[in-house]
């Protein structure tokens, strides 16, 4: 089974050969990128393609990597202690079993998406690496061992905003999704928005793209700002002739859409202003 673009997804052939280098080498696919990239959805249309079905775990700020394990819940075995729950006796009726134990033993082989491990403490990852690299792991309160039965398809995303440990590196495949070129972006968007006429998006994607390129740009939007911008296009019925911009007016139409910070909002003002001044 090889992944390849889908039906709902364009994917660069850098992309397709680094996931399935990752597959090749029962190694985690880390993938990282500006948000907006794509690679939490890289990771639910390698399940769909490859035919397997899709674990989620979406890491925060809090999360910790025990959690992807299993956790052990005290406090309602005491409370049915206390009540005389026969529940009691089996400290199994308390364990609550995390992703990575769902993985390990589902009964076929799937794909397993950590999203965003950047988000957690600097230490979560290297919390992971005998886990993830011997797919076992210990049960302390039963003192068993569970081992994947199948090895999973691992997917590790992060949006770059802390370094990863070397150690945690050097166990995954890496790749970096680059921001797509006009002819790649036209086709995600056609893939998106079938219907839409080519002068459009052609204007469309010019306009886009040097918004992107303004200089002093804080936040550069994204390929699904791109979308949610052309989407709100096509429901005003807004014609190429709208998009473009003059000194009077550097602001895009819709900007909410793109602009998503009010200092990339006086940036564009600033820009009209001086434009202004210079007739």
């Amino acid at each position: 089974m090889k992944f390849t673009s889908t039906a709902g997804y364009v994917a660069a052939p850098d992309l397709a050969v680094a996931v399935n280098a990752a597959v090749a080498l029962e190694r985690p696919l880390l993938v990282k990128g500006e948000p907006g990239t794509g690679k939490t959805e890289l990771a639910r249309q390698v399940a769909g393609s490859l035919g397997l079905p899709l674990l989620e775990w979406h890491v925060k700020s809090t999360t910790r990597a025990q959690q992807g394990l299993y956790e052990y819940d005290a406090v309602s075995r005491l409370r049915d202690s206390q009540l005389g729950d026969d529940r009691v006796h089996d400290v199994r009726n308390y364990l609550r079993k995390g992703k990575l134990w769902e993985a390990f033993t589902a009964p076929q082989r799937v794909v397993l998406l950590i999203d965003e491990v950047d988000k957690a403490d600097i230490e979560f990852p290297n919390d992971l690496l005998q886990e993830l690299d011997r797919m076992e792991f210990h049960v302390y309160e039963t003192g068993e061992t569970i081992r994947a039965l199948h090895r999973p398809v691992v997917i590790i995303t992060s949006n770059n905003e802390k370094d990863l440990p070397d150690a945690f590196l050097r166990r995954c495949f890496f790749h970096y999704i680059r921001f797509p070129d006009p002819e790649t972006l036209a086709a995600i968007v056609r893939v998106h928005l079938p219907g839409i006429k080519e002068r459009l998006l052609a204007t469309a994607l010019a306009e886009f793209f040097e918004i992107r390129e303004t200089p002093g740009l804080k936040k550069k939007p994204s390929t699904s700002e791109m979308l949610d911008w052309l989407k709100l296009i096509l429901a005003e019925d807004l014609s190429p002739e709208d998009l473009k911009r003059d000194g009077r007016h550097l602001l895009p139409k819709l900007h909410g859409a793109l602009l998503k910070n009010e200092q990339d909002v006086h940036l564009f003002e600033r820009l009209a202003f001086m434009a202004r001044g210079q007739r």
